[in-house]
């Protein structure tokens, strides 16, 4: 959804041309000092009207997150922002960067290049680069060097394929079999396939002797040819570096660094010195950027890729300072504490001093405030943020709303509302004013249900604001901003616009949703590419051996193929090609090799007679439960309500695939008469969540009661928080069942169950016992049920024969997940990461405060939090006091299982 419709009001204000004016000349701008909420409005006409290679420059790294995501909502479509991220780890510290920092950095340059490159045509659309401090000060591969280590390939081309592979190799890219990501190539015969860092597909390449054919996308997940823009057929490819530090570099770096490493002892060096041999074979290892400041000489920064006409804009000059400071003196707190560093080991960030300068050498626009002593008092002002004024603030006090909205729309002003709720609002403001005439016109954007396509309102439907509404008009808009302003033309005190959102309305909003990409399947020959000489596999017939590898065989003077595998004792079998599918790679639960079994005994052939004999026992037991399921009729949940459709476009984030199949999958359950009985199964943080609360909002809006069973106190405090944030705005009952609650409290609670006023209850075991009873249960959710007892799970067993029950895991023990399996309960599986999850990173070593410290602070470097779990309660208090003197600047609090049920509460919420 895109409100860039609204940058038009811009036009009719004289401020706004000033400025334009102002750029256009040979002085500096003086700082705009807008308030926070127009920096991206104005930004976003900025950009539309320059047409401009543009870089934003901000402080924290947090604060390019909420720039993306407003951006988002106010470029128009023609325009996209592009983030410069930073590396993963922190200055200093040694450390891979994840692929994502490598690839997203170099599809900058490769962007930035464009039209500088000789061979890179500039591209349609002028870059716009977003990054922050942390990303804009780091070290990197100089220019020149990126010229030179860019491949441009041409259909006719001659080329000589041993020397383009290593040429590839020293650039970084990785030779694989199957080509899957970026940053890959593979050769078979006369193909080469290659995916460029800076590609949106990867490419195949088919030479006639050492001449280029033709050349052609490819659908990774398939490996077939792909049509882009109505053909797969292209004349040329860009292939840009892969790393910023260049392997062919670091190899011939590797006798530099042997001699500092000999000159420290290799002793005081050791992860140097293990990679050292990596270096000197021009290998593209995983800590190879940590060498990047040793490489370059003279490394190169973001300024160096910049074309001539580039804009440069700071979102606030203070905070970029304070940013930056806080920046240095962690990377030499790093620095510090590493005894190991050589001596004039080079900083891999640039001085302040320095990038400074050179960045006031471009005249940045300063959209906030600017440099001490630089005030625009001192200079002339431009008057556009004396535009802008905060929008009023209701509270949630929907009267005063409708009452002002009535006044400016008789006063002929443009309102334009942007929320989450904006469909109710509609409904209010349809209710206050009992019209819909033109003088009052309700634009509504549509609503679309996820799964139906369902459309709620269609007056004047609105899939993207791109215009201008007209004055006397009030428009709806389904989305999310941080604030609103009312935008006001000082001439003649005219209001061309009042921008009301969330904050101005509710006191909170909601972030915007985060644009999905969806991730490519791996392709089918990557699984067979998976099993390599040396793995364990498990066959059908023979139980586990030891893959060595393919062979060939002259069988009845006929050559054939066969994988061999080796067992105990030295037993050998030739297991023919074709009856590959009787293998399975062996999949354990730590990383202790198993026991191979001998060909001949009987050990395999006992342990699957005893799994059917305990499939049998299981089947037998759960026969009379299923049964009974069967030929119970429970409620059918009717079709989705307008409001189970707002709650779900409430939802702040993009839901994945998979979790909109799954949520699809139980909606069709509740919606049959037939008890539900259906298993989630998903890592942590993949969205099982939410699609327990959607459907156990559905059940509500049947006049149905919800029982969530969770195993842990926390867990239920945390689900707690949850659905009653979600729920807030619509009037459902939600309480929570635990410790954290009285006995008053919770009698209270039990007697709301017993009478229907508690619609949504979230408890532990605790909801088991025999005084609860419900007035109309409906549904039953279990997260983690693996983790109940014996006693517990009869009483599941019970639910399970008399309403809808959806169980929630990331770690399902066998026993689930063959019930799943076999079709005796349904399962739902999600798979897929959301959004700009980055995946977890673990690491095990010895205690070291060090390590601790610099774990804790790049994650409150980027805004986050830190959970630190202790394994005693009687020296928590110690560790709590070390962590204080550690990290004095942190804000840090004690939870444990001895506390007081009104303490521990506080601290967790």
């Amino acid at each position: 959804m895109s409100i860039s419709g609204l940058l038009q009001a811009f036009d009719d204000l004289p401020a706004f041309q000033e400025f334009l004016t102002a750029l256009d000349g040979s002085e500096p701008v003086p700082p705009l000092e807008l308030p926070m909420s127009a920096r991206p409005a104005i930004l976003a006409k900025l950009l539309a009207a320059r047409r401009v290679p543009t870089v934003l420059l901000t402080g924290r790294v947090d604060a390019v997150g909420n720039w993306m995501q407003a951006l988002e909502m106010w470029l128009p479509s023609d325009i996209s922002a592009m983030r410069l991220p930073e590396p993963t780890p922190l200055p200093y510290d040694r450390g891979p960067w994840s692929e994502r920092a490598r690839n997203g950095r170099l599809q900058v340059f490769t962007q930035l290049m464009a039209g500088q490159h000789p061979q890179i045509p500039a591209a349609d659309t002028p870059p716009f680069i977003v990054t922050s401090a942390r990303a804009f000060l780091q070290k990197t591969l100089p220019k020149r060097r990126f010229i030179t280590a860019t491949r441009v390939l041409r259909v006719g081309q001659l080329i000589d394929l041993e020397k383009l592979a290593q040429t590839w190799l020293g650039a970084g890219y990785e030779w694989v079999s199957v080509v899957e990501e970026a940053g890959q190539f593979s050769r078979r015969g006369g193909i080469l396939d290659i995916f460029p860092i800076a590609a949106a597909y990867p490419v195949r390449i088919e030479l006639f002797g050492d001449e280029i054919e033709t050349m052609r996308f490819f659908n990774p997940a398939t490996q077939r040819s792909l049509l882009v823009d109505g053909s797969s057929s292209i004349d040329r490819v860009v292939v840009p570096p892969a790393r910023e530090a260049l392997p062919e570099v670091a190899r011939a770096y590797a006798l530099t660094l042997s001699d500092t490493i000999a000159a420290n002892r290799p002793d005081n060096l050791p992860s140097w010195q293990d990679d050292l041999p990596h270096m000197s074979e021009g290998n593209a290892f995983p800590n190879l950027e940590y060498y990047l400041p040793l490489l370059y000489p003279q490394p190169g920064s973001l300024l160096d890729y910049l074309p001539s006409n580039v804009q440069i804009v700071v979102d606030d000059w203070p905070a970029l300072e304070t940013a930056v400071r806080e920046l240095h003196e962690h990377a030499d707190q790093i620095a510090n504490e590493q005894p190991s560093l050589p001596p004039n080991y080079p900083s891999p960030i640039f001085e302040w001093e320095m990038v400074a300068t050179d960045l006031n050498w471009w005249q940045p626009v300063v959209l906030g405030s600017g440099e001490a002593g630089d005030r625009s008092e001192e200079r002339p002002f431009l008057g556009l943020a004396d535009a802008f004024d905060p929008g009023p603030r209701y509270g949630g006090q929907v009267r005063p709303l409708m009452t002002q909205l009535k006044t400016a729309l008789s006063d002929n002003e443009r309102l334009v509302i942007v929320s989450r709720q904006s469909a109710r609002l509609a409904d209010l403001w349809r209710e206050e004013t009992k019209t819909t005439s033109a003088s009052t016109l309700v634009n509504i954007t549509p609503l679309h249900h996820r799964q139906s396509n369902q459309r709620l309102h269609t007056s004047s439907p609105l899939h993207e604001l791109n215009e201008l509404p007209e004055n006397g008009t009030l428009t709806f808009v389904n989305a999310g901003l941080a604030e609103g302003f009312t935008l006001v033309r000082r001439d003649d005190n005219h209001t061309l616009l009042n921008l009301l959102t969330d904050a101005e309305i509710f006191g909170w909003n909601r972030p915007a949703p985060r644009r999905w990409r969806p991730q490519r399947p791996a392709a089918p020959e990557a699984q067979f590419a998976d099993i390599k000489a040396g793995d364990y596999v498990v066959h059908l017939e023979y139980g586990i051996g030891l893959f060595q590898g393919l062979v060939s065989r002259n069988i009845g003077g006929m050559d054939r193929e066969y994988l061999l595998l080796k067992y105990a004792n030295g037993d050998v079998l030739y297991v023919p090609a074709h009856h590959a599918d009787r293998l399975g790679k062996w999949v354990g639960t730590d990383d202790r090799p198993p026991k191979m079994h001998r060909l001949g005994e009987k050990s395999w052939t006992a342990a699957k007679a005893k799994a059917q004999k305990a499939a049998d026992e299981l089947a037998g037991e759960l026969l009379e439960l299923y049964a009974a399921r069967e030929t119970i009729d429970g409620h059918a949940f009717t079709p989705d309500t307008e409001w189970q459709i707002e709650l779900e476009a409430g939802f702040p984030y993009r839901e994945t695939e998979d979790q909109l199949r799954v949520i699809a999958e139980v909606k069709a359950d509740m919606e049959r008469a037939q008890p539900m009985d259906r298993l989630i199964c998903g890592d942590v943080g993949y969205g099982k969540t939410e699609v327990a609360l959607r459907a156990a909002f559905k059940a509500v809006m049947d006049s149905k009661q919800v029982a969530i069973l969770v195993p842990t106190t926390v867990l239920a405090q945390q689900h707690f928080n949850t659905f009653r944030e979600r729920l807030n705005a619509f009037p459902v009952t939600v309480q929570m069942l635990s410790r954290f609650r009285t006995q008053a409290q919770q009698q209270r609670i039990v007697r709301g169950l017993k009478n229907g006023r508690v619609d949504i209850i979230i408890g532990t075991h605790r909801l088991l016992s025999d005084d609860i009873a419900f007035k109309d249960l409906g549904l039953v959710i279990v997260d983690e049920e693996q983790r109940f007892g014996v006693a517990h799970k009869e009483k599941l067993k019970q639910w399970r024969t008399e309403v809808d029950v959806l169980t929630m895991t990331a770690t399902p023990i066998p026993r689930t997940m063959y019930m799943s399996l076999t079709g005796v309960r349904d399962i739902s599986i999600i798979d897929t990461a959301p959004q700009d999850r980055l995946p977890v990173q673990t690491y095990v070593g010895e205690a070291d405060e060090t390590r601790l410290k610099r774990a804790i602070m790049r994650e409150l470097d980027r805004g986050g939090q830190v959970f630190m779990v202790h394994n005693r309660v009687q020296s928590i208090s110690i560790v709590y006091k070390q962590l204080q003197k550690l990290i004095p600047e942190a804000v840090i609090a004690i939870g444990h299982g001895q506390m007081s049920e009104r303490e521990l509460e506080r601290i967790m919420t």
